[in-house]
């Protein structure tokens, strides 16, 4: 089966041929399989958590749905892992903190990130003392423009921190930034090692948006995109590419997952367009739906499943044919996959090595076979 491209918000949604509902019927039975399979194996696991400490399940799915949150288990972990558990910063970041010696345990100063700890430890960032975060928080926001993505500035500015100041009273930081003229999902929350997941290239988090340029993007330009172009820090080739908008070619959709800074801008600067408008819709399977510009509210705990699962799926590539989104559409108004189409045709001559050619072999008549042609040459 054909794997989505995400692009399912540019589709025509008046198009109802019966291939592509049988295909749409087929994902939604497998994207259910799928989330039963992560509810099952989540629940099992926590159950053995719990019994292995011979502590009663707290806390039902029910109620932990609603307020967005989940505990964090305690024990001996990494002081990096620690760190990041207690709110401070990301879990690399946390790494990064500790090398630089301003950690002490228990008045010693620490410089190794994986060194043991617990609660009962007394760990101090920088001289404060610091604790370990027992409700994580997993806030979604719809980041509308003159917006800054950080936890504080020095120079005033608004921050998306002042719009959820309602949301918790923990302290949460945004997991990846977004430019101040960029508005769409951005996730906030205070799991370290869930942010330290998202935020690694290796998990190559899938990220889409919408692009609006201040003239229709050219059928050359796209294709140049669609095959990679080469920045000033190196190449960049989109997971896909398409229109928004038949009727409309200066609204782009694009999917990446590269994570370096401005890229999306860049690419199209790149090829002198000037980016009017920059949204981006989905972040790591999440979406804005429901959640007007400015709001925000809190992940469901299945919707935190999946974020902790989310890269088991992702490791394996996309086939080379569905990675392009041809910027042609089709009669019924979808995008087709691209790959194929850009094969040059197979000659019906052979070159050889030295440059000669000889005529393309023409294929058996019918009904020959070898005694009739031994026959025929009077053999």
């Amino acid at each position: 089966m054909k794997k989505a491209t995400g692009f399912e918000k540019f589709a025509n949604k008046k198009k109802a041929g019966t291939v592509k509902e049988q295909y749409r019927q087929e994902r939604r039975v497998e994207k259910k399989e799928r989330s039963q399979a992560i509810d099952e194996s989540f629940e099992e696991k926590r159950k053995v958590k719990f019994e292995k400490r011979n502590l009663p399940i707290a806390g039902s799915q029910g109620n932990r749905a609603e307020t967005g949150a989940t505990v964090v288990a305690s024990g001996p972990m990494p002081l990096n892992k620690f760190i990041a558990h207690a709110g401070v910063c990301a879990r690399r970041d946390a790494a990064e903190l500790v090398k630089s010696g301003v950690v002490t345990v228990n008045g010693q100063p620490i410089s190794e990130p994986g060194f043991k700890v617990s609660e009962k430890d007394e760990i101090k960032v920088k001289g404060k003392r610091i604790t370990i975060t027992k409700n994580l928080i997993y806030i979604l926001l719809n980041k509308p423009k003159d917006y800054i993505t950080t936890t504080e500035d020095p120079q005033g500015r608004k921050t998306v921190l002042d719009l959820i100041k309602t949301a918790t009273a923990e302290r949460v930081y945004p997991v990846g930034r977004l430019d101040r003229n960029t508005s769409g999902v951005l996730l906030l929350t205070n799991d370290g090692e869930l942010a330290q997941t998202l935020s690694h290239p290796k998990n190559q988090v899938k990220k889409i948006y919408e692009v609006k340029l201040d003239r229709p993007l050219t059928k050359a330009d796209f294709e140049a995109i669609a095959h990679g172009i080469i920045l000033e820090d190196g190449f960049v080739q989109p997971d896909a590419i398409g229109y928004a908008d038949p009727r409309d070619k200066s609204v782009i959709g694009i999917e990446i997952h590269s994570g370096r800074n401005r890229i999306v801008r860049r690419i199209f600067e790149h090829l002198k367009y000037d980016v009017k408008g920059l949204d981006r819709v989905t972040y790591a399977g999440l979406t804005k739906k429901n959640v007007n510009r400015g709001k925000w509210r809190l992940l469901t705990e299945k919707e935190i499943r999946l974020l902790k699962h989310f890269n088991k799926d992702t490791k394996k590539p996309a086939p080379a044919a569905e990675k392009l989104i041809s910027p042609e559409p089709t009669a019924a108004g979808s995008f087709k996959p691209a790959g194929k189409s850009a094969r040059p045709s197979r000659p019906t001559d052979r070159t050889k090595t030295g440059g000669s050619s000889r005529p393309a072999r023409t294929s058996k008549p019918a009904g020959t076979s070898k005694a009739t042609r031994t026959k025929s040459s009077g053999k």
